[in-house]
């Protein structure tokens, strides 16, 4: 939740919780450093409903879910593609990292993404 503008045109204060104040900077030219992770993911979904011969799920994290799994699956054209998507300075857990290197493994293809332009490259090379 934005709570302020420091100075206006160039940091934004970050509230990350109600008891606890911490404050992270941002360039204001780059909007996509204010994106959530949701709302990229959201965005490369609504990316591929418009693929022609794209099946596609949102996996879901928490206590049913598999612990490391992609955020969106992808059958393209045959092909399985796995995307975890991240906001631009987020990092690849060690057991992320282990699944998208046991995809590749197994001859699918599986990418870190942390914007749609990012995904959309991604769909358009393997197209």
């Amino acid at each position: 939740m934005v709570q302020a503008v420091l100075p206006l045109k160039h940091w934004v204060c970050e509230v990350l919780s109600s008891s606890v104040h911490r404050y992270k900077t941002y360039n204001l030219a780059a909007p996509e450093a204010f994106m959530l992770e949701r709302n990229i993911i959201a965005a490369i979904m609504r990316h591929l409903k418009t693929v022609p011969h794209c099946f596609f799920w949102k996996t879901h994290g928490g206590m049913y879910g598999t612990a490391g799994m992609p955020d969106i699956i992808i059958c393209l054209n045959g092909r399985f593609v796995a995307l975890e998507v991240k906001i631009p300075t987020g990092k690849l857990t060690k057991i992320q990292e282990s699944t998208l290197n046991q995809i590749k493994d197994a001859n699918g293809e599986a990418f870190k993404v942390t914007s749609l332009q990012e995904a959309k490259e991604i769909i358009e090379s393997l197209s």
